[in-house]
């Protein structure tokens, strides 16, 4: 039963395989967890960053999917052989680029639970469990981040599990956009005004893009290092102020809670502030930072956010949940409903019928949703909020250390220092900044620095990621991979030197 079958005439087989057969799906199911154990017990032996061409896995495959099927085994020693050497290994120890896309075992198993039973959950009766743990998970973790109870069901609001975070900003600017049209008229549309920083995401305005807001309307306002490029209040009130008195309508502002470059903490409360007095929807963006704000001593980085109307982190980032898991809460779910919804008559039911229920479709891009719950509510179970804690604190352990041995050797500077980044040492997890040889000219250095990282990168030994800010080329190292120890920080520090001894030895 269940075996695979290699017949010359496999069309006309009346014994067809059973792509479901439970014992092969046991039987595969004990190779592939095997196959991924033995990666993570072997993941410091890969190069982090992958090394390979453009083009290359094209090169070594076949040109057109096989007739016959293959046997498991053939298949994972080609993912061994072809696949793996072209990853770049987000999981290992020595990953420092970017941002964090911390795994568990609790993340990965709740996942396949998730996979598992495959349920298609565009509604509550679609899957009742899906939807209301995803309720709970919600406002669970809102709880541990102390959010208002404006912003959990057992309030008012609400909150929905969605991809990623740009999913959740066009689905808040839609929300807004509608809200604002409805009450100063369609005709509007081309004065609508969007505001975020020369540090905030991208995905603003992208989102800005998709939700048809005219290129010319979108607000990039400047931050200096005296805020720690932060969103200064005063400078969007201008801004605000201008663009009123041109004839403008401003309704959405997008502040950021540990931006990717330079984690700046823009001021919420203030921010807020401004907003209100013009009836801006503020969006907070904690993509990447929010998890720390589980921790006491970091919750103070969200003060004011009470006075925002949705609020988003990434638990696939630094909070040991696989991709995809963007954690979206609101104040008022109906903003989202109202802008979001469509009712067909397949899809109509007496659950729906009696506003009892949450329809998820209605709070998201996408008509059918997956069981990301599943997968959040096992970490959240399995590890508990002391160990959560202690996880994000260990890392912020591990960023102070980098500091301090960047800060032994002369050649180099920290652009700025991390108590100024607010979160000391989630500025460090958030990009801990470099620039070598800080006696020549910025030109010259951003020349040398970029060398620098290419060849760290280069060497597979660690993976870094540079950014730009105020026409500095800076060599970022973000610290919040789940296995990352001290002693992978403390190598990564003497692979930056040794790199920089052979750079400078040539001057």
């Amino acid at each position: 039963m269940g075996s695979l079958k290699f017949d010359h005439d496999i069309e006309n087989d009346s014994h067809p395989i059973n792509p479901l057969d439970p014992e092969e799906f046991r039987r595969h199911g004990h190779m592939i967890i095997d196959f991924i154990a033995n990666y993570y017990q072997n993941i410091e032996r890969y190069q982090v960053l992958s090394q390979v061409e453009p083009g290359y896995l094209k090169k070594l495959l076949p040109e057109s999917a096989p007739y016959h099927p293959e046997p498991i085994e053939t298949i994972l020693q080609d993912v061994q052989k072809y696949i793996v050497p072209g990853i770049t290994h987000w999981q290992s120890p020595n990953y420092f680029a970017y941002f964090p896309s911390s795994g568990s075992i609790a993340g990965f198993l709740g996942e396949m639970l998730s996979t598992g039973f495959n349920v298609v959950g565009f509604n509550w009766m679609s899957s009742a469990a899906a939807t209301e743990l995803e309720c709970i998970v919600m406002d669970w973790l809102g709880e541990m981040l102390k959010l208002p109870k404006s912003f959990l069901f057992s309030g008012n609001g609400g909150g929905v599990l969605q991809g990623t975070t740009c999913e959740a900003i066009l689905c808040t600017l839609r929300a807004a956009r509608d809200q604002m049209l409805n009450r100063c008229g369609r005709d509007k549309m081309g004065n609508l005004v969007v505001y975020g920083s020369d540090q905030t995401h991208s995905a603003l305005q992208k989102a800005a893009q998709i939700a048809g807001i005219h290129p010319k309307n979108f607000r990039v306002i400047k931050t200096t290092k005296s805020t720690a490029f932060g969103l200064c209040p005063n400078s969007l009130r201008a801004a605000i102020h201008e663009d009123v008195q041109a004839g403008f309508v401003p309704f959405f502002l997008c502040a950021t809670v540990g931006t990717t470059s330079t984690n700046a903490i823009d001021p919420i409360g203030p921010l807020c502030e401004v907003a209100k007095d013009y009836s801006i929807w503020v969006h907070v963006d904690a993509a990447y930072a929010g998890s720390a704000c589980i921790c006491p001593e970091f919750r103070h980085f969200i003060d004011g956010i009470e006075g925002a109307n949705s609020f988003t982190l990434n638990a696939h980032k630094w909070f040991f949940t696989t991709l995809d898991c963007c954690c979206l809460w609101v104040k008022d779910p109906s903003a989202l409903i109202n802008s979001l919804s469509t009712n067909p008559e397949f899809l109509r039911n007496k659950a729906t019928d009696s506003k009892q229920v949450v329809d998820y479709k209605d709070w998201q891009i996408t008509l059918s949703g997956r069981f990301r719950a599943m997968k959040l509510w096992l970490v959240l179970r399995s590890y508990g909020v002391g160990n959560l804690r202690n996880f994000l604190r260990n890392h912020v352990k591990m960023a102070k250390l980098f500091e301090e041995l960047l800060r032994h050797d002369n050649r180099f500077e920290v652009i700025w220092p991390l108590e100024t980044l607010l979160w000391s040492a989630l500025g460090f997890y958030h990009g801990q900044m470099v620039e070598i040889i800080n006696y020549l000219d910025v030109e010259c250095a951003n020349v040398l620095n970029q060398k620098l990282l290419e060849s760290i990168n280069g060497s597979g030994r660690v993976y870094m990621s540079p950014t730009v800010v105020d026409k500095v080329y800076i060599i970022r190292c973000a610290i919040g991979a789940t296995l990352t120890e001290e002693r992978h920080v403390i190598g990564a520090w003497k692979v930056v030197q040794e790199y920089a001894d052979a750079l400078l030895s040539k001057y």
